[in-house]
């Protein structure tokens, strides 16, 4: 194995804090992957690597030798592109939202794949903030402002959410027209993953936000379970606009409080901050962006 392929190597098995995990992904046996950076670490004279039972942690030398690693390769692979002229090509992973995936990216994905032929794609969905670096995730798209991550952010489009409730839920409680109308009025509580609370009812005028948190006689944490509980009339409902295109043509839902539509909610991807954000993230992530730039929110 030359230099380049053991600081490869070197690289992963920091960011998977696991030999077996960072052979895998190289496609070499984990024996050979040891032996490498025992290599690696003789040559340097150095200690690279902290090995316990349950997993590997560098070294402060081995953290900085990380750190000189990573805009090493970075500058080698671009160089490397430049002379060749090469299309992005290799295994992207990405993390996205399953709903805006199933409803936009997945459409439209055979143009993406044609567009980049060298390119094989790896799709998880989920709505937890992954550890990409461990997880060996290139990005994720997510709904909704992050928390701190120390993940770089790129905006790529704003969802527009509102207001809705099943005609028989409105034909009970009444239609409300505005704030001053929510006396009285229940919502579908949406559970929130990230506090374990349910999430308040916003609406917004005049660039005041205002939050309500209304009672809630059924809850739930699944989005799909939500929508489904407003049509069969359980109380008001928020979410994008998107998710309930089909009941308001079919008049299974109704818009209420048109004009306090909630802020929208950003569309977001994110990548790790200390990587030079590759051909294969950056193409993936322009298409995205085109895609959510097109469709119909």
């Amino acid at each position: 194995m030359d230099r380049l392929d053991a600081m490869r190597l070197f690289v992963r098995v920091v960011e998977r804090r696991s030999f077996t995990a960072a052979a895998a992904d190289r496609a070499i046996p984990r024996s050979t992957a040891t032996e490498a950076i025992r290599r690696l670490e003789d040559v340097l004279g150095t200690r690279l690597l902290d090995r316990t039972t349950r997993q590997v942690a560098p070294t402060p030398d081995g953290d900085a030798y990380y750190q000189r690693c990573l805009k090493i390769l970075a500058d080698v692979d671009e160089a490397e592109g430049v002379l060749r002229g090469s299309a992005p090509a290799g295994l992207l992973r990405v993390d996205a939202h399953g709903a805006l995936t199933r409803a936009f990216l997945l459409p439209r994905l055979p143009e993406f794949l044609e567009r980049y032929p060298l390119l094989r794609l790896q799709i998880r969905q989920g709505d937890r903030l992954v550890d990409l670096v461990r997880e060996g995730v290139d990005c994720v798209i997510r709904a909704g402002a992050p928390e701190e991550s120390g993940l770089i952010m790129r905006r790529l489009v704003d969802i527009p959410e509102i207001t809705c409730a099943a005609p028989a839920y409105l034909e009970r409680f009444g239609t409300p027209g505005g704030p001053g109308d929510l006396a009285g009025h229940e919502t579908v509580g949406f559970v929130s993953s990230r506090t374990g609370s349910v999430l308040p009812l916003e609406l917004c005028a005049g660039g005041r936000v205002m939050e309500f948190d209304l009672p809630s006689r059924v809850t739930a944490n699944d989005a799909e379970t939500v929508h489904h509980l407003a049509r069969l009339g359980y109380g008001l409902i928020q979410a994008p606009r998107y998710r309930f295109r089909e009941d308001l043509a079919q008049g299974r839902l109704v818009e209420v409080m048109a004009g306090f539509r909630p802020e929208p909610l950003p569309l977001v991807a994110l990548y790790p901050q200390n990587r030079q954000l590759s051909p294969r993230v950056r193409v993936f992530l322009d298409w995205a962006a085109e895609v959510f730039r097109d469709a119909d929110l």
